[in-house]
């Protein structure tokens, strides 16, 4: 298997909310919601960076698509990592999350490696570090 990840979606309670989470509050780029028209197609994508997207869709589709049954959703099943250039856009990222409805559920603060870093989670409880590491080049 080449390392070739493309999109990584996530699970959604509320597609709606969700949407106005990741794309009025963080700012991410989106045509919204597309696939209405199917059955357990409702889902929204939003561009990262080169190669890579974000998509948001119920748990409920996710567990008809794939055919497993639908579980209880746990926060510390992954986090995504979301790194920056300096401490000062930690805080200005925590910051924003925060405003969009974000709980903020370790405020940023010096790491034990080295670094700069903080956790949120989205409104359905998706943990995101935000974090700046003094040995990662960020590309802007």
């Amino acid at each position: 298997m080449k390392p070739r990840i493309t999109l990584i979606t996530i699970g959604v309670e509320d597609l709606e909310r969700a949407l106005r989470f990741y794309r009025d509050g963080l700012g991410l780029k989106t045509e919204g919601i597309v696939g209405a028209q199917f059955e357990h197609g409702a889902v929204a994508f939003f561009d990262l960076q080169a190669g890579l997207k974000l998509a948001i869709w119920p748990r409920k589709s996710i567990a008809h698509d794939a055919g497993v049954p639908l579980g209880s959703p746990s926060p510390t099943d992954f986090t995504i990592g979301h790194n920056v250039s300096s401490k000062a856009e930690v805080d200005a990222v925590m910051e924003q999350a925060r405003k969009a409805g974000a709980a903020i559920v370790k405020s940023a603060h010096d790491t034990f490696w080295g670094g700069y870093a903080g956790y949120f989670q989205d409104p359905d409880q998706h943990l995101w570090e935000v974090a700046w590491n003094p040995q990662w080049v960020v590309p802007e």
